[in-house]
């Protein structure tokens, strides 16, 4: 089959169309004809070397794909060839087939494209995760969004709005504040020209928020505790900005009782991930249906143009999803 491959670690230079051995579904697995897939943060990482991929999972690049069902392990017993899914994968989604496990894919409904389907897995279920899992969200809280505009970004101010947060901030470059507020946040904050400690601290009387979802790790890490209120939540997603801080001040976490978690999905259990991806299913079957919530995609491109596709994402340039189409 073809694949995107990688020459060397490095530069998206290094990717390239090549051919390699098409998988073959095992007990359990399913083999999909792909049509789409969509990019990641996680991939550049991986590309440049900083990311490997889980044990005994192809290094070929790709975590969301949507397509056709060609061939089907023993005892599948949720699809039939011919069904068009779409899912997260532990990798292999630049490619022409990629197997995964039936328990982690869905059905297109008929209510959604399958490049929206593509666009939805890893944001949203990282998003759900984080807002509710992970940080607890209630009604009428003040959550700090970092890198609002992004996939994961675009997805958890739709979430937070749907679970009536009283305020929501969000970190972005001007450019993409209009998204954001369409999208439902209550402040932008542009963190090339402001400082978002001081934005929120007048607009919320000092008061800070009770959750912050943060993707940029060491540099935000001492300005995310400032924000924080009383019983306030962080969860750190990512480290786009370092993975170490040279001082951190253990009196203010002591003293307003915060809790801080570090969070990755691709890593996490199978078991783990099928629950996950159902309730989160569960969850927003009816609000896509109804689109109260919905992927954000950004732009569209063919595989032959990878190479500029990741250097689109690489450089900040989009809002919301990169997606990817096979052919």
């Amino acid at each position: 089959m073809k694949a995107i491959l990688l020459k060397n670690f490095g530069e998206s230079k290094e990717l390239y169309l090549g051919e390699i051995e098409k998988p073959i579904p095992k007990q359990n697995e399913i083999l999909v004809k792909i049509h789409h897939f969509a990019l990641n943060r996680a991939d550049i990482l991986q590309r440049q070397g900083k990311y490997n991929p889980p044990k005994d999972v192809t290094n070929i690049l790709g975590i969301e794909m949507a397509g056709e069902i060609v061939a089907i392990g023993e005892n599948v017993t949720d699809f039939e060839i011919g069904d068009y899914v779409f899912g997260l994968v532990a990798g292999g989604a630049y490619a022409e087939f990629v197997v995964i496990p039936e328990k982690m894919a869905w059905l297109v409904p008929d209510f959604l494209t399958m490049q929206q389907a593509v666009a939805i897995p890893e944001a949203f279920l990282t998003a759900y995760q984080a807002l509710f899992t992970l940080a607890n969200l209630q009604i009428n809280e003040k959550i700090l969004i970092h890198a609002g505009a992004s996939g994961i970004g675009t997805a958890m101010i739709q979430l937070a709005k749907i679970n009536q947060s009283k305020q929501i901030f969000v970190t972005a470059s001007a450019q993409k504040h209009q998204k954001c507020f369409e999208l439902g946040a209550t402040h932008c904050i542009d963190y090339h020209t402001q400082n978002f400690i001081e934005e929120i601290q007048n607009i919320t009387q000092k008061n800070g928020v009770n959750v912050v979802i943060d993707v940029i790790g060491a540099n935000y890490f001492n300005q995310n505790i400032d924000v924080l209120s009383i019983d306030g939540r962080m969860v750190l997603l990512a480290i786009l900005g370092g993975y170490q801080t040279e001082s951190v001040n253990l009196m203010k976490i002591i003293g307003k009782r915060l809790t801080l978690l570090g969070s990755t999905l691709r890593n996490r259990s199978l078991s783990y991930q099928i629950t996950l991806k159902n309730d989160f299913w569960t969850y927003a079957f009816e609000l896509f249906k109804t689109q109260k919530i919905f992927p954000v995609i950004d732009s569209i491109w063919n595989w032959e143009n990878i190479i500029e596709a990741h250097n689109y994402l690489e450089n900040n340039q989009n809002i919301g999803k990169i997606v990817v189409d096979i052919s």
